[in-house]
């Protein structure tokens, strides 16, 4: 099962836009440009940002989201490079609904082995990895060198920073955060080790324990944040 559009796929004249302009979104625009960069379509690539503060950055055009449904194009394709998934959500669901496609982008130094399934509008940066027979929900962010392994289920939503390592057998639940440089310790087909919805992994946790929804870990081991006063 091909999990990504290839060059050709794309239409004469579409337009390709990056929601958001900040430092991630930055980060991604260079993997969206290499990557269809040889189609030999004129194809325009934007940023989109619901309340544009430039009118460009780093040479490509800053657009709100209202100019990017009214630019003259054969289709739009769009992802979404915000970190808050909430927002991640509420976005990809307006812009789909006005006819806009998710794009799936990975950068050409992204690896995926055997037998994945991942969801629209997924984002994996340089340097990340999927081995085999993982299953990735919808707008997953995958950050700079961190890998998900095998047997992984991954939900909506989530997002992973940089240099995250996602033993195998881990399930993570939707809109949870990974922080850079977090370990989740393997699970087991029988026994998975459980993140939960909305949980908050904090930069630099090892993860040996099941988190559950909501909840914001941290350290080595990871412990539940205890909050002063």
């Amino acid at each position: 099962m091909r999990q990504f559009l290839a060059a050709n796929d794309i239409e004469n004249g579409a337009v390709l836009g990056i929601y958001g302009a900040g430092g991630f979104a930055r980060e991604v625009m260079p993997i969206l440009a290499r990557r269809f960069k040889d189609t030999g379509h004129a194809l325009k690539l934007v940023f989109i940002e619901t309340e544009p503060k430039a009118s460009q950055v780093n040479g490509y055009p800053v657009v709100s989201e209202e100019a990017f449904f009214a630019l003259d194009a054969s289709k739009r394709y769009f992802n979404i490079a915000i970190a808050d998934s909430k927002a991640r959500e509420t976005i990809a669901e307006r812009c789909i609904s006005r006819g806009a496609a998710p794009l799936s982008l990975a950068s050409h130094s992204a690896d995926f082995l055997d037998a994945n399934t991942i969801g629209e509008g997924a984002l994996f940066c340089a340097n990340t990895v999927v081995t085999s027979n993982a299953r990735i929900g919808r707008f997953f962010h995958a950050n700079i060198y961190s890998y998900v392994a095998h047997d992984c289920v991954i939900g909506d939503f989530v997002t992973f920073a940089p240099r995250v390592s996602c033993n195998g057998n881990v399930h993570i639940e939707d809109h949870a955060y990974i922080g850079t440089g977090a370990v989740l310790k393997q699970g087991s087909l029988e026994r998975p080790l459980r993140i939960g919805k909305g949980a908050i992994v904090g930069m630099g946790a090892v993860v040996t324990k099941d988190v559950p929804a909501g909840a914001v870990v941290v350290g080595n081991p990871a412990r539940p944040l205890e909050r002063k006063g």
